[in-house]
């Protein structure tokens, strides 16, 4: 049988290289993987995983509307205070 801990783990690195390339699709899979801790907790009966990650999957949504609603301004620096 497949382990999901094992496609946790891809998940949870390849989330993490899309967000470092500050795209949103990063928090898409990040979600994903969210969804399958849950499932990996509830198989497991480690239901502190479960309310922890549903708060996340709340903040990947609201990170989405947000980097979604934003336009694309090309060679703009980030976080420009400058």
């Amino acid at each position: 049988m497949f382990r999901l801990d094992y496609l946790s783990c891809l998940l949870t690195v390849a989330s993490t290289v899309l967000v470092g390339r500050k795209q949103w699709s990063g928090l898409l899979l990040a979600g994903i993987n969210s969804v399958l801790i849950c499932a990996i907790g509830w198989r497991t009966s480690q239901y502190g995983f479960i309310p922890a990650n549903l708060f996340c999957i709340g903040v990947y949504v609201f990170s989405i509307r947000s980097w979604r609603k934003q336009p694309h301004q090309p060679g703009a620096a980030v976080g420009g205070g400058d």
